[in-house]
């Protein structure tokens, strides 16, 4: 007998809870969706689709939200903003001196600059950070760059990001300009 009424306390138990269940259940496919959306969204704005998807995803996971971040993703970001924005200037200007060179990347990598070009995409509703954490500027501008490493990955080199970057972060600079 009691472990027919532990079943039956059991079933009662979990019919109970199914509704909850399917409640959270169905939050966490609307939460999914609409993630899978914005990516589908910044794929079009940045004019680069991604061959594995899933990089772009852990480009927008902060490590408040996961182990799985973009945090390695940002450094290789970083450095191929830093080699496309002296490559363009020197492209155009062969005799251009090692400040100009410094300038135009401090113009193109600087904190500012990424942070307002993240925003401009709408990064800061799209990044997904831990409960209670807010997508700050910084937070913001690691995700733009973790997602240039990430192209950068993706294409198997920095050629493909430098465009990117030229597109997204120098047309910020030329409206602001």
């Amino acid at each position: 007998m009691p472990t027919l009424l532990r079943l039956l306390l059991s079933f009662s138990f979990s019919v109970v809870a199914l509704p909850q269940l399917q409640a959270a259940a169905s939050s966490i496919l609307q939460a999914s969706s609409s993630f899978s959306a914005g990516i589908d969204t910044l794929q079009n704005q940045i004019g680069y689709h991604f061959q594995s998807v899933d990089l772009l995803r852990r480009a927008m996971t902060h490590s408040s939200f996961s182990r799985d971040n973009n945090r390695a993703l940002s450094l290789l970001g970083l450095s191929a903003m830093e080699a496309t924005a002296a490559f363009s200037l020197l492209r155009d200007d062969p005799e251009a001196s090692a400040a100009a060179v410094n300038g135009r990347i401090a113009e193109i990598a600087g904190f500012e600059t990424c942070s307002a070009a993240g925003n401009r995409l709408g990064i800061e509703k799209l990044v997904r950070v831990a409960s209670g954490t807010t997508a700050s500027p910084a937070i913001v501008c690691g995700a733009l760059r973790a997602m240039f490493g990430a192209i950068s990955v993706d294409a198997g080199g920095i050629d493909a990001v430098g465009k990117v970057v030229l597109r997204v972060v120098g047309s910020g600079l030329l409206l602001a300009g």
